[in-house]
């Protein structure tokens, strides 16, 4: 790994814009666009920039990069955002723009090794063809599928209009479904030459082929046979439909390579269908654990475009939901993490009361327990309602009736805390667990920040880097508390931090409760719940810090009712950069533990 160390002094004295600029003459230049920001960079300059962003300046993590399809200027652009992790503050955001019918851009993944499955992303959705990508194979489509779906010329199989709400709904309500119209059968296109029956999949031939090349970890014991093998697509220990194809020695894994986008839906596509409001449910779906976490990073996106300011009693509100939604994804990350060791439910299940407890409060204020679809721009969907009530269940109970802040207090003072000290008490010293992944899946903290992991794999590995702070949003510069931090660099730390975590949680959600009870009966809406928004034309990436990781969401509007851009930096897709790097000489069954310890939710790899 180069040394990326910036003169500190130096960085925080210079205009990135102006150092660059008179360091390559005539290859930099402001983004004048109406409602853009950041620079824009010669493609055939974008790698030597790349490197001085990072050397001379400092960016030494790349946490996002999105390419977007200006259809009527004939040219696609990558747009990145690069952060200083010492320094923190908000992104840098510098772009490089290309021809559509000869998409072409230099990789940056020697550069920051976290821009790999970013551009493989950009390439199989979008077509830029990034020279000198290690593997530049589609990552979320198949090898050979017809096209690049997130071009603005792109049809899917079942099209019917270029934005919602669509003729055929809205609005005289004369309703027909658009595959009456356009049959399956008719409507699926194959690359030419095509034919479905004999098709041997082109991906899993190269990737074979590479596995079998003798690349991987060196060995110096007793020669055994190398063999690839396939875990998953369909396997209880992949979370999900996930596969990893292996290279073993004997146990020891030599190479291990993630496949993914069984579960692919194209979420981007619909997004940009969709109008701004009818996106809010839809970032539900991304990680389903989390779905208030969710909503807010949208939100607060999209309000950096409108301008919008949020009630304080609202921003009370979303702090709330955000906090105990990262106390339920991690007791919930714990329990797998737990099974995929063989301790199989009794963990998972130990903290399921207080799980469920939240999840009321969340279908009391939402409708719904796990797609929540709460927030809305310049606020929330409703305030608290006056109590949390509850059905009978046996024979002899008594229907629940609680005042919702009393319900509220008691997780947050009692019930909460004592929760996650016990699993600290009768966990943490367990020594099956403490064999099973201390010194097991290492990341040091420079492979860590190369590779742009984010969340508790971040801070696990000794890098204190948290959005909350880095770039406070809601009222995060307001509350006490402290970014948690673990040194390990292993599987062990990555369960402790999430027990630290869920502690910082808790101190912030004691913060929040008497600001609640002060602000009872005052707004939680800036103005009226629009029907429909319309958003000034620009471009905007908001970021959150979500319990996986940073949640960003890139979005460009052209003054339409419809994004025209709409791409979710997923951290659990980000996460999984560096995971072949930490399997690397572990035996098969560390990896099932490795893979359970970065916590990945499908619904928002594949997306």
């Amino acid at each position: 790994m180069a040394d990326t160390t910036p003169d500190i002094a130096r960085t925080l004295e210079t205009d990135p814009e102006t150092f660059l600029t008179e360091k390559f003459p005539g290859a930099i230049e402001p983004d004048a666009r109406e409602g853009y920001q950041g620079i824009v960079v010669k493609g055939d300059k974008l790698l030597e920039v790349a490197r001085s962003l990072r050397d001379d300046l400092g960016y030494d993590y790349l946490t996002s990069a999105t390419a977007v399809d200006y259809i009527d200027d004939g040219h696609l652009e990558m747009v990145y955002h690069a952060c200083q992790i010492a320094q923190g503050g908000p992104p840098l955001t510098f772009k490089a723009q290309t021809p559509r019918d000869q998409a072409t851009l230099p990789s940056l993944v020697e550069v920051w090794p976290g821009a790999n499955f970013q551009e493989r992303e950009a390439w199989d959705l979008m077509g830029i063809r990034f020279e000198g990508h290690p593997n530049l194979q589609r990552i979320l489509m198949w090898e050979g599928f017809d096209g690049h779906p997130m071009r603005k010329d792109w049809q899917e199989a079942y099209y019917e209009a270029e934005g919602k709400p669509f003729q055929s709904r809205w609005p005289g309500g004369s309703v027909w479904r658009s595959e009456q119209h356009a049959p399956f059968g008719r409507n699926v296109r194959y690359p030419a030459g095509f034919d479905a029956e004999g098709a041997v999949s082109e991906a899993d031939e190269a990737l074979y082929e590479r596995f079998t090349s003798g690349v991987g970890v060196e060995r110096h014991q007793i020669k055994t046979d190398e063999l690839v093998v396939n875990l998953g697509p369909q396997h209880p220990s992949t979370h999900g439909v996930f596969r990893m194809v292996v290279t073993v020695s004997g146990e020891t894994i030599t190479r291990l390579e993630p496949v993914m986008g069984y579960l692919h839906r194209n979420h981007e596509k619909i997004g940009e269908r969709n109008t701004f409001l009818q996106n809010m449910p839809y970032t539900d779906r991304l990680d389903y654990i989390c779905s208030m976490s969710n909503n807010l990073g949208y939100a607060i996106t999209v309000e950096k475009l409108l301008g919008r300011e949020v009630p304080e009693r609202a921003e009370l509100l979303r702090v709330l939901m955000a906090e105990l939604t990262r106390i339920v994804n991690h007791v919930w990350a714990i329990g797998f993490l737990l099974n995929d060791m063989g301790a199989y439910q009794t963990p998972a299940l130990y903290a399921i009361i207080e799980r469920e407890l939240v999840l009321d409060l969340f279908e009391a204020v939402a409708g719904s327990r796990m797609m929540c679809n709460y927030l809305r721009f310049g606020g929330v969907a409703r305030d608290l309602p006056p109590t949390i009530g509850g059905p009978m269940v046996l024979e002899g109970d008594k229907p629940r009736d609680i005042p919702t802040m009393d319900f509220i207090r008691d997780l947050v003072y009692e019930r909460l805390p004592r929760k996650i000290d016990e699993l600290d008490a009768y966990l943490s010293n367990n020594e099956i667990l403490k064999s099973r992944s201390i010194g097991v899946g290492l990341l040091p903290p420079e492979h860590a920040i190369a590779y742009s992991a984010a969340g508790p794999v971040l801070r696990a590995s000794g890098v204190p880097y948290d959005v909350r702070r880095a770039e406070p949003y809601s009222i995060y510069d307001e509350l006490d508390f402290d970014v948690a931090v673990r040194y390990g660099c292993d599987v062990y730390d990555r369960y402790m931090i999430r027990i630290d975590e869920m502690r910082e949680s808790v101190r912030i959600l004691r913060q929040v409760v008497p600001r609640l009870e002060a602000t009872e009966g005052e707004p939680t809406m800036t103005g009226k719940n629009p029907y429909q928004v319309r958003v000034p034309v620009g471009e905007s990436y908001g970021r959150v810090e979500n319990p996986k990781g940073e949640l960003g969401y890139y979005v460009v509007s052209n003054g339409q009712a419809n994004p025209w851009r709409y791409h979710i930096r997923a951290p659990s897709f980000i996460n999984l950069t560096a995971f072949g790097k930490m399997c690397e000489g572990v035996k098969v069954a560390d990896s099932v533990v490795i893979l359970g310890s970065i916590d990945i939710v499908l619904g928002e790899v594949d997306r």
